[in-house]
């Protein structure tokens, strides 16, 4: 898999990979994470897991990458072909205010993008999407259809959901990601959080992801 260090770009492999993460107790992967501060910010403070942060956009990934802390990796990937070296290894990933073709893909139900996040996930692994008003709102939801589509989506596909929280611009600002600041002061401070588990086998998935193509 490709992976980014400041502008300099290489490639990993599964038993490379199986080196680095020796002696970590879990691991966390954030998918779309942007310009990498939230990746950072985990890192640092949870010095017992391995984090990894993935995104298409690599330009966005310059700075953070750069001076990234040992347990901290930052990967080049599609959300919806994420790299089999990742393949069961999370016990948590994160989706942080997606937009585009990874917002899209949530309230589409999109297939390959729920069976690529099971593949990178332990069985009873945990969930975390957090939505904002202004990108759904882009796309044609409003906040609070749009995060009951996204828990419907999760529900389908194997994971159990909890019912959303409204997260208010304290807690915005409170969240360590660029997004979240920028929300908090900005004009359009709603968001929701969204917090689950996976509740089916990786065996699994293809039965699931065959009825979430199904969904209305």
């Amino acid at each position: 898999m490709e992976i980014i260090r400041g502008k300099h770009t290489s490639f990993l492999n599964a038993s490379t990979l199986a080196e680095r993460l020796d002696g970590y107790d879990t691991v966390h992967i954030d998918i779309g994470t942007g310009d990498g501060r939230f990746v950072q910010h985990v890192a640092q403070t949870c010095p017992h897991s391995f984090v990894i942060g993935i995104d298409a956009c690599r330009e966005n990934l310059h700075e953070v990458s750069r001076r990234a802390p040992s347990n901290a990796l930052f990967v080049i990937a599609n959300a919806q072909v994420l790299p089999p070296e990742l393949h069961g290894l999370a016990a948590h990933v994160t989706i942080n205010f997606p937009w585009g073709s990874l917002l899209e893909g949530l309230l589409d139900n999109d297939a390959a993008l729920l069976e690529s996040l099971f593949t990178v996930m332990r069985p009873n692994a945990e969930l975390e999407v957090r939505l904002n008003g202004g990108a759904l709102s882009e796309v044609g939801w409003s906040l609070e259809e749009g995060a009951d589509r996204v828990r419907d989506v999760l529900t389908v596909n194997g994971f159990e959901v909890r019912l959303p929280i409204t997260l208010r611009a304290c807690e915005l600002r409170a969240c360590p990601t660029t997004w979240a600041k920028r929300l908090a002061y900005g004009r359009d401070p709603r968001a929701v959080y969204l917090r689950g588990v996976s509740s089916v086998e990786l065996l699994g998935v293809a039965a699931y992801t065959t009825q979430a193509v199904n969904l209305g």
